[in-house]
Protein backbone atom coordinates (compact mmCIF):
# COMPACT_ATOMS: atom_id res chain seq x y z
CA UNK A 1 0.00 0.00 0.00
CA UNK A 2 2.79 2.46 0.92
CA UNK A 3 4.76 1.54 -2.20
CA UNK A 4 1.80 2.28 -4.44
CA UNK A 5 1.24 5.62 -2.75
CA UNK A 6 4.88 6.69 -3.26
CA UNK A 7 4.79 5.55 -6.84
CA UNK A 8 1.67 7.63 -7.45
CA UNK A 9 3.26 10.70 -5.81
CA UNK A 10 6.46 10.35 -7.87
CA UNK A 11 4.58 9.87 -11.15
CA UNK A 12 2.30 12.83 -10.43
CA UNK A 13 5.26 15.06 -9.51
CA UNK A 14 7.19 13.99 -12.61
CA UNK A 15 4.16 14.60 -14.83
CA UNK A 16 3.63 18.08 -13.39
CA UNK A 17 7.35 18.89 -13.83
CA UNK A 18 7.39 17.72 -17.46
CA UNK A 19 4.18 19.63 -18.16
CA UNK A 20 5.65 22.82 -16.69
CA UNK A 21 8.85 22.42 -18.73
CA UNK A 22 6.78 22.05 -21.90
CA UNK A 23 4.74 25.14 -21.03
CA UNK A 24 7.93 27.09 -20.32
CA UNK A 25 9.47 26.02 -23.64
CA UNK A 26 6.32 27.04 -25.50
CA UNK A 27 6.32 30.39 -23.69
CA UNK A 28 9.96 31.05 -24.58
CA UNK A 29 9.27 30.23 -28.22
CA UNK A 30 6.14 32.40 -28.33
CA UNK A 31 7.83 35.40 -26.70
CA UNK A 32 10.97 35.28 -28.87
CA UNK A 33 9.14 34.74 -32.16
CA UNK A 34 9.58 37.87 -34.29
CA UNK A 35 6.35 39.58 -35.24
CA UNK A 36 5.27 42.97 -36.51
CA UNK A 37 1.83 44.19 -35.53
CA UNK A 38 0.06 47.46 -34.76
CA UNK A 39 1.80 47.71 -31.39
CA UNK A 40 5.34 47.25 -32.72
CA UNK A 41 7.64 50.26 -32.57
CA UNK A 42 11.15 50.59 -34.00
CA UNK A 43 13.91 53.02 -33.06
CA UNK A 44 16.00 54.58 -35.79
CA UNK A 45 19.01 56.86 -35.64
CA UNK A 46 20.12 59.50 -38.11
CA UNK A 47 23.72 60.71 -38.03
CA UNK A 48 23.69 64.25 -39.45
CA UNK A 49 27.47 64.65 -40.10
CA UNK A 50 27.29 68.43 -40.01
CA UNK A 51 27.15 70.96 -37.18
CA UNK A 52 23.67 71.97 -36.04
CA UNK A 53 22.33 74.37 -33.43
CA UNK A 54 19.21 74.32 -31.30
CA UNK A 55 17.17 76.03 -34.04
CA UNK A 56 18.21 73.28 -36.48
CA UNK A 57 17.34 70.63 -33.91
CA UNK A 58 13.87 72.14 -33.52
CA UNK A 59 13.36 72.13 -37.32
CA UNK A 60 14.51 68.51 -37.56
CA UNK A 61 12.22 67.52 -34.70
CA UNK A 62 9.25 69.24 -36.33
CA UNK A 63 10.00 67.62 -39.71
CA UNK A 64 10.27 64.13 -38.22
CA UNK A 65 7.04 64.52 -36.23
CA UNK A 66 5.24 65.33 -39.50
CA UNK A 67 6.18 61.96 -40.99
CA UNK A 68 3.57 59.23 -40.98
CA UNK A 69 4.03 56.71 -38.14
CA UNK A 70 6.67 58.71 -36.21
CA UNK A 71 5.81 58.93 -32.51
CA UNK A 72 8.82 60.22 -30.57
CA UNK A 73 11.79 62.29 -31.69
CA UNK A 74 14.97 63.29 -29.87
CA UNK A 75 17.60 65.48 -31.53
CA UNK A 76 20.92 66.18 -29.82
CA UNK A 77 22.69 69.18 -31.38
CA UNK A 78 25.91 68.40 -29.50
CA UNK A 79 26.34 64.92 -30.95
CA UNK A 80 24.56 65.70 -34.26
CA UNK A 81 22.26 62.70 -33.86
CA UNK A 82 18.50 62.38 -34.29
CA UNK A 83 16.67 59.39 -32.84
CA UNK A 84 13.04 58.63 -33.55
CA UNK A 85 10.54 55.83 -33.02
CA UNK A 86 8.06 54.83 -35.66
CA UNK A 87 5.47 52.18 -36.47
CA UNK A 88 6.92 49.84 -39.12
CA UNK A 89 3.44 49.06 -40.42
CA UNK A 90 2.89 52.73 -41.32
CA UNK A 91 6.34 53.72 -42.58
CA UNK A 92 9.87 52.55 -43.31
CA UNK A 93 12.93 53.97 -41.53
CA UNK A 94 15.06 53.94 -44.68
CA UNK A 95 12.35 55.81 -46.57
CA UNK A 96 12.08 58.43 -43.81
CA UNK A 97 15.84 59.04 -43.90
CA UNK A 98 15.84 59.18 -47.72
CA UNK A 99 13.07 61.82 -47.71
CA UNK A 100 14.86 63.66 -44.90
CA UNK A 101 18.01 63.94 -47.02
CA UNK A 102 16.18 65.12 -50.13
CA UNK A 103 13.69 67.57 -48.58
CA UNK A 104 15.91 69.21 -45.94
CA UNK A 105 19.30 70.92 -46.19
CA UNK A 106 20.89 68.04 -44.24
CA UNK A 107 22.02 66.06 -47.30
CA UNK A 108 24.95 64.44 -45.46
CA UNK A 109 22.58 62.68 -43.09
CA UNK A 110 22.56 58.90 -43.08
CA UNK A 111 20.82 56.22 -41.10
CA UNK A 112 22.98 54.47 -38.54
CA UNK A 113 22.73 50.69 -38.64
CA UNK A 114 24.84 48.65 -36.21
CA UNK A 115 27.12 45.98 -37.60
CA UNK A 116 25.92 42.38 -37.66
CA UNK A 117 28.55 41.09 -35.20
CA UNK A 118 27.48 43.22 -32.19
CA UNK A 119 23.84 42.30 -32.85
CA UNK A 120 24.64 38.59 -32.91
CA UNK A 121 26.62 38.76 -29.68
CA UNK A 122 24.04 40.90 -27.90
CA UNK A 123 21.72 38.07 -26.86
CA UNK A 124 21.98 37.46 -23.10
CA UNK A 125 21.29 33.72 -23.42
CA UNK A 126 24.51 31.75 -23.78
CA UNK A 127 24.51 28.99 -26.38
CA UNK A 128 25.59 26.50 -23.74
CA UNK A 129 22.73 27.23 -21.33
CA UNK A 130 19.79 24.90 -20.85
CA UNK A 131 17.35 27.68 -21.80
CA UNK A 132 19.03 28.16 -25.16
CA UNK A 133 19.05 24.40 -25.82
CA UNK A 134 15.31 24.21 -25.10
CA UNK A 135 14.74 27.24 -27.33
CA UNK A 136 16.81 25.72 -30.15
CA UNK A 137 14.94 22.42 -29.85
CA UNK A 138 11.57 24.16 -30.01
CA UNK A 139 12.73 26.23 -32.98
CA UNK A 140 13.76 23.09 -34.89
CA UNK A 141 10.50 21.33 -34.02
CA UNK A 142 8.28 24.22 -35.07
Amino acid sequence: MKKRKWKKIVLTSLSVFVGLVIILAMHIYWVTKPRVDAGTRVLARIDLHQPIGQADADKITAWLYQQKGVEHVLVNPGSQIAIFSYAPIKNNGNQIVKEFRTTTPYNKAERYLPAIDPNASGCPVATTSLSYKVYALMKRML
